[in-house]
């Protein structure tokens, strides 16, 4: 069972009180070669901070890309070759520095669309640099992580991804919105290693069960035991101790790609 590590920052980003200034938009998205599709996020606008402005301007054009067509020339972004891990949705970026952090033999890209979450974890970047493990390993894109799955990576490329507390869509007419669906698993199956792992958490009961059984009925994946290729601790959020303090319990799902 994965462990935890608390530590605490502005939640997560889609979570449904996020203030917010755009309507949802019910229409398809571009869709792509899986399915029609409406987007799994709720769009919104953000303004920065003069503070995350500054840190946006000096480390996006190095650290971030925008999601695009174009498959990712993942070792020239990183100078290196290394495992590398997928983080879809992630927020202010607590989970994502902190790992990265802990396992700098990874390569991690953070998957984001709301700016100001993405500003935030820009300065958490910086704020390592002064310490005994700045965080070098750690790449941001901008957009839908469907997108990047199926655009911007190729199959068996990645050793991990992560999904922590993606968006429920609770009400029964927007569960077509949910990130965790067969297609997005299959694809994810598909991008993933032999051996490699998919990481999920949710407090949402109704989504835990509907993770668990799409998970499960994904043929090329399996509960994982044994000894992970990457850490399975990570950091609790703010809106994580929020679910705690009000007894909802914090369901976590780790798959292994079948083939190793």
């Amino acid at each position: 069972m994965p462990h935890t590590r608390e530590i605490r920052d502005n939640g997560r980003v889609n979570e449904a009180d996020q203030h917010t200034t755009e309507t949802l938009d019910e229409r398809p998205t571009r869709g792509n070669r899986l399915y029609p599709r409406v987007t799994s996020f709720r769009s919104r606008r953000g303004s920065l901070t003069d503070p995350q402005q500054q840190s946006w301007d000096r480390r996006w054009p190095e650290l971030g890309k925008e999601v695009g067509d174009e498959p990712l020339d993942v070792d020239a972004w990183f100078g290196r070759s290394a495992p590398l891990v997928l983080e879809i949705g992630s927020g202010t970026g607590t989970a994502a520095v902190a790992m990265a952090q802990a396992e700098p033999n990874i390569d991690l890209i953070a998957v984001e669309v709301y700016k100001p979450g993405i500003a935030q974890t820009l300065q958490a970047v910086e704020r390592t640099y002064d310490s005994d493990t700045p965080v070098t390993n750690l790449r941001i894109l901008r957009g839908d992580a469907v997108e990047v799955l199926e655009k911007m990576l190729t199959s068996e490329s990645l050793t991990g991804v992560r999904v922590f507390f993606p968006d429920p869509w609770p009400k029964a007419r927007h569960h077509k919105r949910r990130l965790l669906q067969a297609p997005t698993f299959a694809l994810i199956a598909d991008r993933l290693k032999p051996g490699g792992v998919l990481h999920v958490a949710t407090d949402h009961a109704d989504y835990a069960e509907a993770i668990a059984e799409v998970g499960d009925a994904e043929p090329r994946l399996a509960r994982f035991s044994g000894v992970p290729p990457i850490s399975l601790e990570r950091p609790v959020t703010k809106f994580e101790d929020k679910a705690h303090q009000v007894g909802s319990a914090i369901n976590e799902f780790v798959w292994g790609k079948i083939g190793a």
